[in-house]
């Protein structure tokens, strides 16, 4: 047996929370979810179950083996199959009515202003690379769209560890250390929302980095957490960000 959304109301819950306006507010905005990996699929799947009405999902990559450990998105069955499109899919079996669009491209100064153009209310920024990473967020200030930065989560057991601060109080994570000093050389010290964690790394290598199944989506959840207060509050919701 099917069920239509229309059968009940399944944002109840939420508007327990955040008030229907605060679920009318998200259901009317749009957020760009820039990386797919374990972080920014989680961050993605829970803005679409908080009604977020409109997703964009920019990720390059294809789904492979080394991925279903960790990202919620990755089954045996869709190994190869761009992982923009695979979470289109999911969402509308979440939420029909939410305008998901997949744009399976990488994401780096040359082509940021053509995301921007579609003007998000939000952006989720879960990207691995440290150099396109910078590109994002700095397009995104000096434009003025908010962005919520996902800093390591590779190399950690706890995911517990994870806080939510300005760019310039982050300490501890290699990433964070990487993304200060360049926006520092792109004259940007404050102002970005970042997720970072406290852990130090268990392992330190320069080859690839480990992960578990347990960290990378609290990262996520924690980003979706600062995007949601922060639109719905944006209505008269409750939970303002501060």
């Amino acid at each position: 047996m099917t069920y239509s959304l229309e059968d009940a109301n399944w944002t109840e819950r939420t508007e327990l929370i955040i008030g229907a306006d605060g679920v009318a507010r998200l259901a009317g905005s749009s957020v760009a979810v820039v990386g797919l990996g374990g972080v920014g699929s989680a961050c993605a799947e829970a803005l679409a179950r908080a009604h977020v009405g409109k997703l964009i999902f920019v990720d390059g990559d294809v789904v492979s083996t080394t991925n279903i450990n960790r990202q919620i998105i990755a089954f045996t069955d869709n190994i190869g199959r761009p992982k923009a499109e695979i979470m289109v899919e999911r969402v509308r079996r979440i939420n029909p009515q939410c305008e998901a669009v997949a744009e399976v491209c990488w994401v780096d100064g040359s082509n940021v202003g053509d995301l921007l153009r579609l003007r998000p209310d939000f952006v989720a920024d879960a990207i691995d690379s440290v150099g396109a990473k910078l590109d994002l967020i700095e397009a995104c200030l000096r434009s003025q769209i908010p962005i919520v930065s996902s800093m390591g989560a590779g190399n950690r057991l706890d995911p517990t560890a994870f806080a939510i601060a300005d760019i310039s109080k982050t300490h501890t994570c290699p990433m964070a250390r990487s993304v200060r000093q360049g926006l520092r050389r792109r004259g940007i010290e404050t102002g970005l929302t970042v997720v970072f964690s406290d852990e130090p790394p268990v392992v330190k290598s320069s080859g690839p980095i480990g992960s578990i199944s347990t960290v990378p989506p609290a990262a996520g959840l924690a980003m979706a957490s600062v995007i949601i207060r922060q639109l719905a509050s944006d209505s008269g919701g409750y939970g303002v960000f501060q």
